[in-house]
């Protein structure tokens, strides 16, 4: 497969499309000071990208607390499992820190155009189009997939996840329903 972040030119494709945040972020940072901030996301940022450029996943962008990333949309069994991982792991880190935070991920899959875009001197790759905007809005009280990205998943796959109304998404089994 082509690695996404190498194209040169656009392209659509079918990708699984995910967006993540740490809740009470805001608050922790307060009590750092910039260098100490600067390097706690420095920090993150690496453990991220530990999880996620594992087997084709790609950061797209970071934005404070803040990502969006994309795997190849034939590898959703392991997209959602690294973004499972990265909610635990993540998580887990983020508490070892002593960071009050969670992750907030939400992901869905379909087509998106996607290439290098940006400014004359400098070009990166990035993703557009209705999948992304279906992610980035979807509720999430911790981990969240789209009814699409559950229909993409091997049945062992599936087992780990559980129906959640309304709107329909599906969380970890582990996860509480919350409203």
């Amino acid at each position: 497969m082509t690695m996404l972040n190498e194209l040169t030119s656009p392209v659509e494709l079918e990708l699984v499309v995910s967006f993540f945040d740490l809740s009470r972020f805001g608050r922790f940072v307060r009590t750092l000071s910039p260098t100490d901030g600067f390097e706690f996301v420095s920090a993150y940022y690496e453990v991220v990208g530990d999880i996620v450029e594992r087997d084709g996943g790609v950061i797209i962008k970071f934005i404070g607390d803040a990502g969006l990333v994309v795997y190849p949309g034939d590898n959703a069994d392991q997209a959602v499992l690294h973004l499972r991982e990265l909610k635990d792991k993540g998580d887990e880190w983020l508490q070892s820190y002593g960071a009050d935070c969670r992750h907030i991920i939400k992901a869905h899959i379909g087509p998106v155009m996607c290439g290098p875009v940006g400014t004359k001197r400098e070009k990166r790759f990035d993703v557009f189009g209705e999948a992304v905007m279906t992610a980035a809005v979807l509720k999430s009280n911790g981990f969240a997939i789209t009814p699409q990205l559950f229909r993409k998943l091997s049945t062992d796959a599936r087992k780990l996840l559980k129906k959640h109304t309304p709107p329909i998404t599906y969380i970890p089994v582990e996860e509480r329903h919350r409203g």
